[in-house]
């Protein structure tokens, strides 16, 4: 099993949701984060002064797949959260050891 963690522009959320559920992703945590990359922030002028935003809001998706899902699943994130432009966000497997699902007490990719 692996967890598959995409940081992404919040307005791509939909479409990502979308292409996880068309190649059998049924299941997925979001949550809105804060952070920044390489564009380092932006500048923006509040009542005629001008300050710098730091951490720009992007959404964290994660999600959990078995071993044959994980290629499918980061091609879909791929295509969907892709605008070309820079800020797009970044994706990120991990291994899962394990996984347990609490109401059943079933493991591995059955609790999946």
């Amino acid at each position: 099993m692996k967890k598959i963690e995409a940081i992404i522009k919040p307005f791509k959320l939909e479409e990502v949701k979308s292409a996880l559920a068309e190649v059998g992703i049924e299941g997925m945590t979001v949550t809105e984060v804060k952070g920044f990359g390489r564009q380092k922030g932006h500048t923006e002028i509040y009542r005629g002064s001008e300050y710098t935003v730091d951490f720009l809001p992007k959404i964290k998706v994660e999600v959990v797949v078995g071993d044959e899902h994980v290629q499918p699943a980061i091609d879909a994130v791929l295509k969907a959260a892709k605008t070309g432009k820079i800020g797009d966000g970044k994706v990120f497997v991990c291994a899962v050891e394990s996984a347990i699902r609490i109401r059943t007490g079933e493991q591995g990719d059955k609790a999946v």
